[in-house]
Order: structure tokens, then sequence, then C-alpha cells
């Protein structure tokens, strides 16, 4: 589970699904399945949409797995609105890595390639005036982790940090010699 935006409002989505997901294994004695759990989250966040007594939650979330059916990924807007996608970004620049995404050719790549291409496009996302310094974490659920999130190895997080700093490299320069 990731999350963007208030983090107040994201402890109590957390703690929500958290919730729902404890209730479902204790009745089914099985894991919730992830389409089950973003439905259920997405009506929580919808319902503080309909009153004028509470205000929405200000956070965006993205819930993933990888499971027998394959790698599983839903995003809940604050809205309460639930898509599943294949490769999807929230936060303050999601339009840009968004337009960033859909340039590549997802399904036919491994998840080494993926890890070096989300790690480009956060640095070229990133704004070095408006936005603070960040410290680049990388994680992910695939074969190669058993289905697990985990943090990517070391030696691959350096690959992708070099590549993404190359690639911003190659930008600039070609940028130079266009003015």
């Amino acid at each position: 589970m990731a999350v963007a935006g208030l983090l107040a409002d994201a402890r109590q989505i957390v703690e929500t699904a958290r919730t729902e997901a404890a209730n479902y294994r204790s009745q089914y004695g099985s894991p919730i399945p992830l389409r089950y759990l973003t439905d259920r989250v997405a009506m929580y966040m919808h319902a503080y949409t309909l009153y004028s007594a509470v205000r929405p939650f200000g956070c965006a979330v993205m819930m993933a797995c990888h499971g027998a059916d394959g790698p599983q990924l839903y995003t809940v807007d604050p809205s309460g609105v639930s898509w599943g996608y294949v490769g999807c970004a929230i936060g303050k620049a999601k339009e840009a890595a968004k337009t960033e995404m859909e340039k590549l050719k997802m399904k036919n790549m491994t998840c080494r390639e993926l890890v070096k291409e989300a790690a480009k496009i956060i640095y070229i996302v990133h704004d070095e005036v408006k936005d603070k310094h960040f410290e680049l974490q990388l994680s992910w659920v695939c074969e190669e982790s058993n289905g697990l999130h985990e943090y990517v190895p070391h030696d691959v997080h350096m690959k992708a940090e070099k590549y993404a700093k190359d690639a911003m490299e190659e930008d600039s320069a070609s940028e130079e010699e266009d003015l």
C-alpha cells in the first residue's frame, strides 16, 4: 500500500484497510482478494464525500499484490473512485508521470527494467526549483520477490538510480544543444 497526500488521513485509510483484511480473514479463513479490499476502502473513502459534517480524505491510495492471478495494481482517489492499472502514479506530478509511463511497453519489460524506468520517471518529473530534495526509495512486488513486498536489492537500486541520473544528463545536454 502506498499513499500520497495528508499523512494523518492516510493513516486512517491504512487502519481501515487492515481492519477489513483482518475481518475477512477471521470470517473466511483466507487472505482478502485485492479487488475486494480495494472496493471496501473505496466505499469507505466515498462515504466521507457524501455528508457535510465530515470532510473528504485528503489522500490517494495505491494497492498492489502478486498472486495466482498475476500482478494487480489498484488506485483509490480521494473521491472514493477506484481503478485497476498496469502502471500508475499518485501525488503532485502524477499527470507528468502518467504521460511518461504511457510511452513504455510495460507488458514486454522485466521487473528490473521497470525499476530502472520508474527511477527515470521520478527524476524526470521532480522539479528541482519547487520541490524539496528527495531520497529515491524503490520497492517491488514481483516473481523475483516471491510475490512479497520488498525493497529492491541494493545493486538493482544503484543501477536504476545511475540510469535515471544519466538519462537526466542526456536530456539537459540535448536541451543545451537545441539552444
